[in-house]
């Protein structure tokens, strides 16, 4: 994929995770994948991702910065929130959060193989206890 179809296949990713239409992923996803560096199926992948949008059923990803170096992709986004059940060990209090996570990626063949993300849980959990 070209650089700027590699940037229009991930804002179609954001998109359709921001529309939690997740019955997608599989347009986006490879069947298997390393997360983080464990190899795992796209159904896992599908399964995280319902986790997250179920506790936080206004989850939103906004794209700030996209990266694109061949097939890999780093992004910066901003994530926001209001958990309606516990999530990452804290009950919801009705606070919401925003986040800075930053996004690594590989595509091939017009899915991911790779993804992996970093964001600071320990700020989200303050957030949300606060």
């Amino acid at each position: 994929m070209s650089t700027t179809d590699l940037r229009t296949f991930y804002q179609r990713y954001i998109d359709m995770l921001n529309a939690h239409e997740l019955h997608r992923v599989d347009e986006f996803i490879n069947d298997e994948l390393t997360h983080y560096g464990q190899a795992v199926t796209r159904d896992q992948a599908f399964a995280a991702l319902t986790g997250e949008i179920d506790a936080v059923p206004d989850l939103h990803w906004e794209l700030q910065d996209l990266a694109v170096d061949g097939d890999n992709l780093a992004a910066r986004l901003i994530n926001t929130g209001t958990p309606a059940k516990e999530w990452l060990g804290v009950a919801p209090t009705g606070a919401s959060f925003e986040i800075v996570e930053y996004a690594i990626y590989q595509v091939r063949d017009g899915r991911f193989v790779h993804m992996t993300n970093l964001h600071d849980s320990e700020a989200l959990k303050r957030q949300l206890s606060a």
